[in-house]
């Protein structure tokens, strides 16, 4: 009965999260975008702006209708997503790891934690050179970046969460018999998973903006490809149009996080 009200007891201190994780209402966070989008093509129709530096609404439409009727659309956004979920999928795991260790023991925090809070500070952009030497120009070294762009957020939150929690549950847990392995499984992780789910919504975010720089890298495919050929075809819509993809398919996987994490936590 006492190991029950241990575990019963983790989880009230990850109620607060919540707040953190809102749920979307939809007519509010579509009324800014659609006023930008009337500004648009109020701009474009009166010609306040010149159509091959900003092409009008309806051309970015057909040039998207276009891309996925030829396949091509399917083909770029196949590879982003695939490079996204390996990366982000790496990149977190690696975070969860350390970040565990790190948050739950002080020792390795003191000694691990000065170096990764310093590689943290390195441009995303130095990284590139080195992973083109390490890992060639193929695949491995754009997963390797968008990995990199995901590790921090995990790891720092996830630590920062372990450590917040309150000692007095960790003695009871080792009082009842808990291992380390245990106490971590039992008590750590479950009590700081709002800060892991704050974390990996973190490391989505910049994992999305590491592929695009990772796909300007040499890529063939992807929608970082479509914005370089657009740029150097001179074709604003197709720059318009994979930036928009960005910004939807972005939103639309931190909606999907929010929403399997609304399911993970406690009610309030």
């Amino acid at each position: 009965m006492q190991r029950l009200t241990l575990t019963a007891a983790v989880p009230r201190l990850a109620r607060p999260l919540p707040a953190g994780v809102p749920a979307i209402k939809a007519p509010a966070g579509l009324l800014l975008p659609v006023l930008l989008l009337a500004a648009w093509q109020v701009a474009t129709t009166a010609h306040l702006v010149a159509p091959e530096l900003l092409p009008p609404p309806a051309q970015v439409a057909r040039t998207l209708l276009a891309l996925a009727r030829s396949g091509e659309l399917g083909r770029h956004l196949a590879a982003t997503l695939g490079r996204l979920g390996v990366g982000f999928a790496v990149g977190a795991a690696a975070g969860i790891v350390l970040g565990s260790l790190t948050g739950a023991a002080p020792s390795a925090r003191r000694l691990l934690d000065p170096l990764i809070q310093g590689l943290r500070s390195v441009p995303s952009i130095a990284w590139v050179p080195l992973f083109i030497i390490w890992l060639g120009i193929a695949e491995g070294s754009k997963v390797a970046l968008i990995a990199v762009g995901a590790f921090f957020p995990v790891y720092l939150n996830l630590m920062a969460g372990i450590a917040a929690v309150d000692g007095r549950l960790v003695d009871v847990a080792r009082m009842h018999g808990f291992r380390p392995l245990g106490v971590l499984t039992q008590v750590l992780l479950p009590a700081s998973l709002p800060a892991l789910v704050t974390g990996l919504r973190g490391g989505l975010g910049l994992a999305w903006m590491f592929v695009a720089a990772a796909e300007l890298m040499g890529a063939s495919e992807g929608l970082g490809f479509l914005l370089t050929d657009g740029e150097q075809t001179g074709r604003p819509e197709v720059v318009i149009a994979a930036i928009l993809l960005f910004a939807v398919l972005g939103r639309l996987s931190d909606w999907l996080l929010a929403g399997l994490a609304r399911r993970m936590l406690p009610p309030a």
